[in-house]
């Protein structure tokens, strides 16, 4: 039987099994290389993906670029950064450092002395009254004064004469008891002129008050001023009203979740509208007992420590009560970077020369606390002193940083 051989595709089958012993003995070759020499030898895939993984943890820019973008670079700062609890409230006064004036009589306003916003002293006339009944005061006491050394006379003789025998035990005692009678007299009318402002030894030389002052009780400001000239006022009818602002204090209100945290002598820093980039610091001196029910809060009274002259009372204030002080590792903001669940802030390292390269670094980060721009920051690795750190631009660095590998894996 005659067998047909298909000489072709025995040719074929033979080169490519030679093929194959060829390019396996390479490999094991180069294998064997690898071996003896302790050295990984790369494909040129392997290199370039070696490559992509170095470049991609730093970021380059010139000098140029650093000045044009305003990146910022120094130490790690250190800071105090606080634990506190936020509270509202109003700038406040003490009912004794306040003042709503009243007259002492039912009468008509003659003058008025001071306009709103008038710095005043204590005692400082602010209005004048004018009554019929004031003259009428002063005569009745015009008229004691003159009778009481009549009296005294009448009082001295009828002693005489009963220590004599002269004259009864009855007619002295009226003299006595008479006397008495209009000195009482006499010093209520003389204490009535001096409330009303009136110089009772003025009234005694015949020189009568056409009107009495209005004066003012505290040291202050006119906050407002109540009356208008001519104005009858009764003694109940506010006149002017006084505040003493160099005893404003803050008045906040801290809610009962967060009762526990604060107590005297902590720290309040606060901010108000008439002074909005400024921060004031207070202390607080009085807790209040009894909690507000709507909403139920605490009132807390705290003592400001640098005073301005645009605190109002009643101006509205945004405040932290400072529960913890704690010096830490922080950066500003924008300083830091958020990738995922992921923050990082970048280290710099200054070029050799001019021409050179800024090189930036991302380092991982744990954020905390933020207070006034600026988060805590706690380290997974300690940073060598003389380290230098990008202070803001995080974002910007970061972009840089993607986009860097975006360009390696296409």
């Amino acid at each position: 039987m005659k067998t047909n051989i298909n000489f072709r595709a025995l040719a074929a089958q033979f080169f490519l099994n030679l093929a194959f012993f060829l390019l396996l003995g390479g490999s094991l070759f180069l294998s064997s290389c690898e071996a003896a020499s302790g050295k990984k030898i790369e494909t040129p895939a392997e290199a370039k993906e070696g490559q992509h993984a170095e470049e991609a943890e730093e970021v380059h820019l010139s000098a140029k670029q650093v000045e044009i973008l305003g990146i910022k670079t120094g130490p790690m700062p250190m800071r105090n950064m606080s634990s506190y609890v936020e509270a509202s409230g109003e700038l406040d006064l003490f009912p004794q450092n306040q003042a709503l004036v009243t007259p002492l009589i039912g009468a008509s306003i003659a003058s008025i002395e001071v306009v709103e916003g008038d710095k005043v002293r204590k005692g400082q006339v602010l209005a004048r009254l004018r009554h019929p009944d004031l003259l009428q005061l002063q005569m009745d006491y015009l008229d004691r004064w003159h009778r009481l050394p009549v009296l005294e006379q009448e009082y001295l003789r009828q002693k005489e004469l009963y220590e004599k025998k002269v004259a009864s035990a009855k007619v002295f005692e009226e003299a006595k008891a008479a006397r008495a009678a209009l000195e009482a007299e006499l010093k209520g009318l003389e204490a009535r002129l001096r409330m009303l402002g009136m110089n009772p030894e003025r009234v005694q030389k015949n020189e009568f008050y056409q009107s009495i002052p209005v004066l003012s009780p505290v040291p202050g400001y006119v906050r407002k001023v109540l009356i208008t000239m001519g104005q009858y006022v009764q003694p109940e009818t506010p006149m002017f009203d006084i505040v003493n602002n160099e005893r404003i204090h803050v008045d906040i209100m801290v809610f009962e979740k967060d009762m526990y945290k604060v107590k005297e002598g902590q720290r309040v820093k606060f901010y108000i509208e008439t002074l909005p980039d400024e921060e004031l610091e207070a202390t607080i001196h009085a807790i209040g007992k009894a909690f507000e029910e709507d909403p139920k809060a605490l009132h807390m009274h705290a003592e400001i420590e640098n005073k301005r002259d645009l605190l109002i009372p009643g101006t509205y204030v945004r405040a932290r009560i400072i529960t913890e002080d704690e010096k830490t590792y922080a950066l500003p903001e924008e300083a830091l970077v958020r990738d995922g669940n992921r923050y990082f802030f970048f280290t710099a390292k200054k070029p050799a020369d001019e021409k050179g390269e800024w090189q930036f670094y991302p380092v991982e980060a744990v954020p905390g606390i933020r207070v006034d721009g600026w988060v805590a920051v706690k380290l997974f690795n300690t940073l060598p002193e003389e380290t230098e750190i990008a202070l803001n631009s995080a974002y910007y660095l970061f972009s840089e940083m993607k986009k860097g590998e975006m360009e390696h894996d296409q």
